[in-house]
This record gives C-alpha cells, sequence and structure tokens, in this order.
C-alpha cells in the first residue's frame, strides 16, 4: 500500500491492489487530487504491465475527495485500459464523486457496481 500525508497529516491518500484470477481490484482512499494523481497513475502503470488481465476495478468505497484532476486521472484510466484490451470499472461510488458524475455526464461513460464484490463477480472470466 501507498500512503502520501498532507501538509496537515490530516489529509491522505491511499493506494492499494489485490488481484483476483484476471482482474485486479485497485482501493484508493482519502483525497484523490493535485498531490495524489501521479501516486496513482505510477500504481497503475504498474499494474497495466501485468500479463493476463482482463479489468481493473477502482474501489472508491474509501475515497472522501476528488477534485477535476483526480477525474481527470479516472478517465485517463479507463482510456488506458481499453486501449490495452481491458474493462474499466468504479466501484463504491459514493457521495461528492456520485454527484460529480452525475454533474458531467460521465456517470454514463463509467461501467460502475455498488461494491467490488459485485464488479467481481461480473467481470471474471
Amino acid at each position: 500500500m501507498t500512503t502520501l500525508f498532507g501538509p496537515d497529516r490530516g489529509s491522505t491518500f491511499t493506494v492499494s491492489s489485490v488481484q483476483h484470477d484476471d482482474v485486479i481490484v485497485v482501493h484508493v482512499g482519502g483525497e484523490l487530487d493535485l498531490r495524489s494523481v501521479p501516486i496513482l497513475r505510477e500504481h497503475l502503470r504498474r499494474l497495466w504491465g501485468r500479463s493476463g488481465l482482463t479489468a481493473v476495478v477502482m474501489d472508491m468505497a474509501d475515497l472522501g475527495f476528488c477534485d477535476s484532476v483526480g477525474l481527470s486521472e479516472l478517465i485517463t484510466a479507463m482510456k488506458r485500459s481499453e486501449a490495452l484490451g481491458m474493462r474499466f470499472a468504479l466501484s463504491g461510488v459514493h457521495g461528492v464523486l456520485t454527484r460529480v458524475l452525475n454533474i458531467t455526464g460521465l456517470a454514463r461513460t463509467f461501467e460502475t457496481y455498488d461494491t467490488a464484490e459485485e464488479a467481481l463477480r461480473r467481470l471474471s472470466s
């Protein structure tokens, strides 16, 4: 797991991943913003190098905040996954992120599931 602490040590970002056969679940928590996006980007870059993956699930259940830079990174991650022949889905979307996805019209763009477990059931081959 990678953890980034903000200047006040009160804001954090965490990212970790667990592979389930051909699907990888990336758990993110805290604040996805300008400071934390490079950490997520590097984490995903390493995952995309693995062979045999068919899907990436971004579990957002523990995400407390996502700014426009974070949203842009999610779009980039989806496009990159699809370019590599992988499905990309979000799970556990709630709160402000739900509102932002609805307002921007991106709720229709992302494949979403209520939980990471549901996403795994639906995306596993």
